[in-house]
C-alpha cells in the first residue's frame, strides 16, 4: 500500500519543461488533447516549438484550444492543428488516420491520452459495443495500429540519432492495480459487461495496459517504445459522470498541468527507452518499480514464453478480431 500511498501523494515532478530543449522538427499527437490533461500537455509542447496535432471530436472546443495556446505562447515557431477524430466509431478512425498520414512523413510520440469514465449505464459506442471499452481501448487501438507503420519509418529514421524516442503513450489508472480481478482481467466481461460502470472503467484500463505491453513485444524490434502511465488523478473532464456523492475524492486531485508532467515524461524523457520498454510511469513522471506491483498483474503482462499468463496476447488478438473490419 505504500507504492500505492505515494501514488495518490507523489513527490513533485522532476521532469518538466525546464528539462526539454527545443522539439522543433518533432511532429506529436495529443488525443483529446483540447482539454484537462492533454490541453496541458499540448502548451508544452508548442512553446517547445514541436509541431502538435490535437485530435478529438469537437473542431470547435479544439479551435478555441488552439487559439488559447498560441496567445499564451506568442513566441512559439511550432505549429497547432487539429485532427478530427471519433474514438467512439470506429469506422471514420482509418480516415483520421489517413487524414493524418496525408500531412506528415513522420510520427515521434503518440499520446493515446484521451477516454471516458463511467458514462450512464447502457452507453455503447456507434458500433453497439460497451462505450469504455470502444473509446477507451478499441478506437485507440485501432488508431495505433493504423498509425504504427509511420511510427516504426520515423524510428528507423532516428535509430542512430535518437534511438528509443519513438514511442506510443497509454493513460492507464492506478484503480487498474486497486481494483482489477486476479490475472488483470476477465475475457468474458468484454462481451458481456457487468453492471457497475466502475468494474467496466477498471477492465478498460486494465485494457490500455495490456495493449502497451504487447505492442512493446511486437514493434520494440522495429525501434517503436511503448510505455503505460497513470498520469496521477486530476480535475478535467473525465469525471463529468462521476456521482456526486463521491465529492470527498475530488479533495484528493491535482491540477491537469502537474498530471501532465507525468504524461511528458512518459512520452520525452531519455529515463525511458528501448531497454525497459514496455514500462509503467506513475505520477508525476517516475518510473514504477516491479517490486511495488501486484505480480499476478505482472504475469498478465508477460508472454506464456516469459513465464506469463499470456493475457496481454489475448487481448490484443480480441482487439484485432473487434476492429478488423475497419482496416479498409
Amino acid at each position: 500500500m505504500g507504492a500505492q500511498w505515494s501514488q495518490v501523494f507523489p513527490p513533485k515532478p522532476t521532469f518538466t519543461e525546464t528539462s526539454l530543449g527545443s522539439q522543433e522538427g518533432k511532429v506529436f499527437l495529443i488525443t483529446g488533447g483540447y482539454s484537462g490533461i492533454g490541453l496541458e500537455l499540448a502548451k508544452i509542447l508548442y512553446s517547445k516549438h514541436a509541431r502538435v496535432y490535437i485530435a478529438g471530436r469537437s473542431e470547435q472546443k479544439a479551435v478555441q484550444a488552439i487559439a488559447d495556446i498560441r496567445a499564451e505562447h506568442p513566441l512559439s515557431n511550432g505549429s497547432l492543428e487539429f485532427l478530427f477524430l471519433e474514438l467512439d466509431d470506429l469506422r471514420g478512425i482509418r480516415a483520421a488516420a489517413d487524414a493524418f498520414k496525408a500531412l506528415e512523413t513522420r510520427l515521434d510520440v503518440l499520446w493515446n491520452n484521451a477516454g471516458v469514465s463511467r458514462p450512464p449505464l447502457g452507453s455503447v459506442s456507434k458500433q453497439g459495443i460497451e462505450l469504455q471499452l470502444a473509446t477507451n481501448c478499441l478506437g485507440p487501438f485501432l488508431f495505433t495500429q493504423l498509425l504504427t507503420p509511420l511510427l516504426e519509418t520515423t524510428a528507423a529514421a532516428n535509430s542512430k540519432t535518437a534511438p528509443g524516442s519513438v514511442r506510443v503513450v497509454w493513460t492507464c489508472s492506478n484503480i487498474v492495480e486497486l481494483s482489477a480481478p486476479p490475472g488483470m482481467l476477465i475475457m468474458s466481461e468484454l462481451d458481456d459487461p457487468p453492471q457497475d460502470q466502475s468494474r467496466v472503467y477498471t477492465n478498460s484500463k486494465a485494457g490500455n495496459w495490456l495493449l502497451s505491453a504487447e505492442l512493446a513485444r511486437r514493434s520494440g524490434p522495429a525501434g517503436v517504445v511503448s510505455v503505460a502511465l497513470n498520469p496521477g488523478t486530476a480535475y478535467t473532464n473525465l469525471f463529468r459522470h462521476t456521482p456526486a456523492v463521491w465529492f470527498w475524492a475530488y479533495l484528493l486531485m491535482c491540477w491537469p498541468r502537474t498530471a501532465a508532467y507525468t504524461e511528458l515524461y512518459a512520452g520525452l524523457s531519455p529515463d525511458i527507452g528501448l531497454r525497459n520498454n514496455g514500462c509503467y510511469v506513475v505520477p508525476f513522471g517516475r518510473l514504477a518499480r516491479e517490486q511495488d506491483q501486484r505480480e499476478d498483474l505482472l504475469r498478465a503482462l508477460r508472454a506464456e514464453e516469459e513465464g506469463g499468463s499470456g493475457r496481454a496476447r489475448e487481448f490484443w488478438e480480441y482487439c484485432v478480431a473487434k476492429t478488423r473490419d475497419y482496416y479498409n
